[in-house]
């Protein structure tokens, strides 16, 4: 058997802030690719169908949701070195 190279404090962990940040990033492909939850005109919005409005507004979604996965994984990083950077 071969050991990690890694010393055990840099080895990667599978901790539940993780596991959020992983699902902020998944949740606009599985939208995405969902396509009969979208595949209508109706409602409109302002005279624009469903089906664009719906993907216009996941691009703000998956904006706010990188950004929060990208500050939960910075925030665990911190304080995993001992303190704020």
């Amino acid at each position: 058997m071969t050991q990690s190279a890694a010393p055990p404090d840099r080895r990667q962990l599978v901790t539940p802030t993780r596991v959020v940040a992983g699902l902020c990033l998944i949740a606009p492909f599985v939208a995405m690719l969902w396509v009969n939850s979208y595949a209508r005109i109706e409602p409109k919005f302002i005279g624009i169908p469903f089906f664009y409005w719906y993907q216009m507004l996941w691009v703000l979604i998956s904006t706010a949701l990188t950004t929060v996965a990208y500050t939960l994984v910075q925030r665990e990083r911190r304080a995993r070195k001992g303190g704020a950077q």
